[in-house]
């Protein structure tokens, strides 16, 4: 190849009409395009957008896709299987649609639940991001669609997004954030990583040697290459300093990886071994994934399959927080039920951003939001063409079933007086961009709630919200139902798990703080003196420096057990229509250990538990972490024995001599959540050290 080639597949446009940019002819609207090398019959790079199902670009391109529940409700399934099939399903509809490069896998660690994009990820736990997100990818790439993940790393907020300086030590981020990222490259082999906009530690993170070059490539000897977030890159240099390619290049401001890269190159050694190095390693996931065997072809979405997949995935990921006295799953009975708020009547509520997916026939709803200029129609508040209304209505055709939008709390308490049964649905929208100033659920919602549960004692609540939300008037609903976003048929999902058709089988990913006080930061960063905006520029040299060391590695539930602090709901936490029991623990140890654990279904009725397995204390003292899970399906006294890999890494310490297991006593609780732990284990390991000399 000559250097020309080489630089020609180092960067791409945003694929779609922005400012003087023409999208090739044949080229799908999307998210990128990196054009081909003809004489080397090296395929074009078409990239869409995302972890959720192809995104809807606003419409842009005419058509839509098959919507996925949001990323805490894939990571509250604690299924590795569920992801494979939902990537399988993302890649094959976007393969139809002409792409072969997904930006899929949102691998962050939920650091503060009030994070614009805190729905897109899986959860607050490395272990647990690890292993579902490096499925998904497997998924995506089984059907010869690259996969990348995203967005390395720190990156836990919006504001100020391109400017903000994560500030943390090498082990706390070893141990957190980059374990969740080194899991999930085990085990998906992503072809491509993409890089942050932030800073981490004083550098921009797409031009971060020690983290592009040192951790991800010489220490994890990852083999794919590279890309920008979209206008994240700042100088030509970055190349030296990891970043194999500048996407979005208009969105920046100069094509870096352009003729300034095929200069240096052809002037300096250091950049030509590097122009040399990146092309191989994207030619190289080209080739390992096998889109030059398997080109995208145009061809019609299975909406139907594609509906299945998402609402068992919806279903699956529902999380039961409340159930008083059983009120659910309601009884096929219930002569009057009132359903109020939350565009019940229309459709299910989406994510916004670039991850924003639709389905046939665009929102059902959609609602403008303080965002201008080209990325506005990314960043409405939509509403899938699924109502669970209507499917309440049909699940329980003899009920007489009314609706009232919830604007005011007076009219929906003097309706609730006259229904048997209230189900209140109560929306957080959120939006990649943008964070929310609290834990509130806006617009007066918690206003509505508290007035219809004073006035009718039976009332249920379905929150679709983007994250965890504070809950005032929690004691005195009846139940509580998190659906998150629930995507393509979540009306469905919902009806089905509120009358019982469905088991609830959700466990949370996330810990539900009681209020922002518990929180590491209870003041949200740069809400004060940044001005929100979807690209987060600030002004020249502007940073805005975080402090990630008050939490370290304890992120979530770790740091609520650090604390000692009682969280609203725990990680981990969901109830269910049946009832389980989990016992025999025991743990071995050595190289490779492992844990073994009993469930069994003590209930009436099938269903899902998920059991847990946390370290609670280790020879330097207490602790808490996640090491091992295993969703079960049950029958009515169904018995089974499960055992779980434990990987000595989340045993360890980061230390200057890489990851130590200090030599004592370790113990280990089995747990219905992070905070209910039922009974203990321990094992004996030996010192061990070890990094990654090769």
């Amino acid at each position: 190849m000559t250097n020309d080639e080489r630089v020609t597949l180092l960067n791409g446009i945003l694929a779609m009409p922005y400012g003087d940019t023409k999208v090739p002819e044949g080229v799908p609207f999307g998210a990128g395009y990196i054009p081909g090398i003809a004489r080397l019959n090296i395929p074009a790079l078409t990239e869409t957008d995302a972890s959720l199902g192809v995104s809807y670009i606003g419409g842009m391109r005419g058509d839509g896709a098959t919507a996925l529940p949001s990323g805490l409700a894939m990571g509250s399934t604690w299924s590795p299987q569920l992801m494979r099939e939902g990537g399988a399903l993302i890649a094959g509809e976007a393969h139809a649609k002409g792409f072969n490069v997904l930006l899929a896998g949102g691998i962050n660690l939920v650091r503060d639940p009030r994070g614009g994009r805190a729905f897109e990820y899986l959860g607050e736990d490395p272990l647990h991001s690890g292993l579902l997100g490096g499925a998904a990818v497997a998924g995506i790439q089984s059907r010869n669609v690259i996969s990348k993940i995203k967005h390395f790393v720190l990156t836990p907020t919006e504001i100020g997004r391109q400017f903000h300086n994560g500030i943390i030590n090498e082990g706390a981020l070893r141990m957190s954030d980059l374990l969740a990222f080194e899991i999930a490259i085990e085990e998906g082999q992503p072809g491509s990583i993409m890089c942050a906009y932030n800073k981490v530690n004083g550098a921009q993170a797409c031009g971060n040697d020690p983290l592009l070059n040192g951790v991800l490539k010489k220490d994890w000897g990852y083999k794919g290459w590279v890309m920008s977030d979209w206008g994240s890159v700042r100088a030509t240099d970055f190349a030296l300093k990891g970043l194999d390619q500048q996407s979005g290049s208009q969105l920046d401001a100069a094509v870096h990886f352009g003729k300034p890269l095929l200069d240096a190159a052809n002037q300096d050694k250091r950049y030509r071994d590097k122009v040399s190095d990146m092309s191989r390693r994207i030619l190289r996931s080209i080739y390992a994934v096998g889109i030059d065997q398997n080109p995208p072809r145009k061809a019609p979405i299975d909406f139907t399959a594609g509906a299945a997949v998402a609402q068992e995935i919806a279903e699956k990921g529902m999380v039961l927080l409340k159930n008083q006295n059983n009120v659910l799953p309601l009884a096929a009975s219930a002569k009057k039920i009132l359903v109020i708020g939350g565009y019940a009547d229309a459709g299910v509520l989406s994510g916004a951003g670039s991850s924003q997916v639709q389905g046939e026939g665009g929102p059902v709803v959609s609602l403008p939001t303080m965002a201008e200029g080209p990325f506005a129609p990314i960043m409405a508040q939509n509403y899938h063409r699924s109502s669970p209304l209507q499917a309440i209505r049909a699940r329980a055709p003899q009920a007489e079933v009314t609706f009232r939008d919830g604007r005011y709390p007076a009219e929906a308490a003097i309706a609730a007086k006259n229904a048997d049964l209230v189900i209140v649905f109560a929306t957080q929208w959120m939006s990649e961009g943008l964070d929310v100033p609290d834990l509130s659920l806006p617009t007066g919602q918690d206003e509505v709630v508290a007035a219809v549960a004073k006035a009718n004692p039976n009332t249920v609540v379905v929150l679709q919200t983007g994250g965890p939300v504070a809950m005032p008037w929690q004691g005195d609903v009846a139940a509580i139902l998190e659906a998150w976003y629930p995507g393509a048929r979540g009306g469905e999902g919902i009806a089905a798990v509120l009358f019982g058709d469905v088991n609830p089988s959700g466990r949370l990913p996330v810990t539900f703080p009681a209020s922002v006080a518990q929180l590491p930061r209870p003041g949200l960063p740069g809400a004060e003196t940044i001005e929100p905006n979807f690209q987060g520029y600030g002004k020249p040299g502007q940073t805005l420096d975080i402090d990630y060391n008050i939490e370290g590695a304890d992120v979530g539930y770790r740091w609520f057990a650090r604390k000692g602090a009682k969280p609203l709901y725990p990680f981990g936490y969901g109830l269910s229509y049946t009832s389980f029991e989990r016992s025999g623990l025991a743990v071995t140890g050595g190289k490779t250990p492992s844990a073994s654990f009993t469930l069994r279904n003590t209930g009436a009725r099938d269903g899902a538990d998920i059991g847990q397995v946390y370290l609670v204390e280790t020879p330097l003292g207490k602790t808490r972490r996640l090491v091992g899970f295993s969703r079960i399906d049950l029958k009515p006294g169904e018995a089974r024995r499960v055992e779980v890999a434990i990987d000595p890494r989340v045993l360890a310490d980061w230390t200057s001599k890489g990851w130590k297991i200090a030599g004592g006593t370790y113990r280990f609780a089995l747990g219905a959540s992070a905070d209910d732990l039922i009974e203990e284990a321990q094992v004996q390991l030996t010192e061990r050290t070890w990094n990654y000399a090769k």
